[in-house]
């Protein structure tokens, strides 16, 4: 099955960019990556229940995320600054996996209205290397991203 979120990494850079369009419109998607409580169900799976432990949606926030297994054991925990959120429009912000060799990255958020109940989100990510970059593109991170955004389509379509 074709993969609706695209990851596009040139040979020899330290970014990359995703894209996906959802049939969503697009305040629900912003809603999506702006509120705590919708960001916690869609980065949930059957595997991890994802836990915003600290979020601040405004320029000069932060945040704080975690992702625990059925016995209550970390998964993952990210963190951040948030530099720009501009509602319905772009979030600029820095991610860091915690206790990951990944090192600190710039992700620009820009949400885009395609029709009333289409929307597109671009991601332009940028890592400290290439190797860093190229690193991170081994493990299953298309799948996943992927993934995650099937569950946020699925979740925000019973909102609409």
């Amino acid at each position: 099955m074709e993969q609706k979120t695209k990851i596009n990494a040139e040979n020899g850079r330290a970014d990359l960019t995703i894209t996906r369009e959802f049939d969503l419109p697009v305040e629900l998607l912003f809603r999506a990556h702006a509120e705590p409580q919708l960001i916690e169900q869609w980065m949930s799976n059957p595997y991890a229940t994802a836990k915003a432990l600290k979020f601040e949606g405004k320029k000069h926030g932060s945040y704080q995320l975690e992702s625990t297994d059925a016995n209550g054991k970390v998964v993952f925990r990210s963190n951040g600054v948030i530099h720009a959120f501009i509602t319905n429009k772009k979030i600029i912000r820095t991610f860091e996996l915690e206790n990951a060799p990944f090192g600190v990255q710039l992700e620009v958020y820009e949400f885009e209205k395609l029709t009333d109940s289409t929307s597109k989100l671009s991601m332009h990510v940028i890592y400290e290397s290439i190797a860093l970059r190229d690193q991170l593109l081994k493990m299953p991170f298309a799948q996943g991203i992927n993934m995650a955004h099937n569950q946020l389509e699925d979740l925000l379509s019973k909102l609409k």
